[in-house]
């Protein structure tokens, strides 16, 4: 551990790995949550997967979402793709003296649909107001609690040969955000990918154990997260420039903004391993929903560098894929 944590610490990549591994996890360990999941299946409550998540986002209002939307769809969306139904959310609000009661009414306003979307109850809560200066803005966190409706799902079961798939479009929350501070630097409008994943890996479930492993790559984006579906294991993923869905507003955003795609933030994405004999099953259920109509099979598991992500590019070469290094893009969710 360095000294000092910057901004670099929460990025979601190597830095934010460090922290989680070399200190909190050794400090807090026990066995729900040296698995890192998305969720916590709790010991002695099979069924039951509790996560947590906090939301900073800068701006609050972004095009597609904002921070009331983002905060029930990221755990809503961690609580689901860790193979469980979610149905229950705490609502933690820390407003800044000053903060325009309009916003703190559209915020809430937008976190009551976004629930009711994604079929959860916000059930309990708690509200604290800082200082003028101390809280810019408003900060979020939200608690969700499932019930565990896939209990094979995890790392321990990709084998090789699986399939790897995106449900749709990668990278166009993080550059909405980033547009937004950056208002007239590009023509047109990039929308947030914020939604909720419960339907989607719902669907997904009804395939059994021929689903191996969901992920929604938020802080890191697609890059950061299938490396994580591979780190420590004897396997690898390769895949596809051509094959991976990325709008071309994005594409042109990231350029302009010296970007990578593949590293910025989704909240409404699900990466997902699967049997390749599931495969165009697992393609076609995603598919038969407005939030994976985009849906496209990316890339396999082999054998061939323990622990690596490759990538071929569309010029007919290779590059290995890590995690994010640096914060890219800080205050993104």
């Amino acid at each position: 551990m360095e000294d000092t944590i910057t901004l670099d610490f929460g990025s979601g990549g190597v830095r934010t790995a460090a922290l989680i591994d070399g200190l909190i996890v050794p400090l807090l360990k026990n066995e729900a949550l040296t698995e890192l999941d998305d969720g916590a299946v709790i010991p002695g409550h099979e069924r039951l997967v509790f996560s947590t998540d906090s939301f900073v986002v800068n701006p609050y209002f972004f095009p597609g979402g904002d921070i009331g939307k983002l905060a029930v769809c990221g755990t809503v969306n961690d609580v689901s793709v860790s193979g469980s139904e979610p149905k229950y959310l705490s609502l933690g609000l820390i407003i800044e003296e000053g903060f325009p009661a309009a916003d703190l009414e559209r915020i809430v306003k937008s976190i009551a649909k976004t629930a009711k979307e994604a079929g959860v109850k916000v059930v309990t809560g708690d509200t604290k107001v800082v200082e003028r200066g101390k809280g810019d803005g408003i900060y979020i966190n939200t608690s969700g609690i499932g019930f565990l409706k896939a209990p094979w799902l995890g790392r321990k079961t990709i084998r090789e040969g699986d399939v790897i798939l995106v449900s749709g479009p990668v990278g166009s929350h993080g550059t909405s955000v980033m547009l937004a501070r950056n208002e007239g630097l590009l023509e047109g409008e990039v929308l947030s990918d914020c939604g909720p994943l419960n339907r989607l890996a719902e669907k997904l479930i009804s395939l059994g154990e021929d689903l191996r492993f969901m992920r929604d790559p938020t802080r890191g984006g697609m890059a950061t997260t299938l490396c994580e579906f591979v780190e420590g294991t004897e396997f690898s993923i390769e895949f596809n420039e051509k094959d991976v869905p990325v709008e071309p507003e994005v594409r042109s955003a990231c350029d302009i903004l010296g970007l990578d795609p593949y590293y910025c933030a989704c909240e409404g994405r699900m990466l997902a391993a699967v049997a390749p004999e599931a495969a165009d099953a697992a393609l076609a259920l995603m598919r038969s929903l407005p939030e994976g109509e985009g849906a496209a099979v990316i890339g396999k598991v082999t054998r061939r560098k323990s622990g690596a992500v490759i990538e071929r590019t569309a010029f007919g070469g290779e590059r290995i894929v890590t995690r994010l290094t640096g914060a890219q893009l800080p205050r993104i969710c």
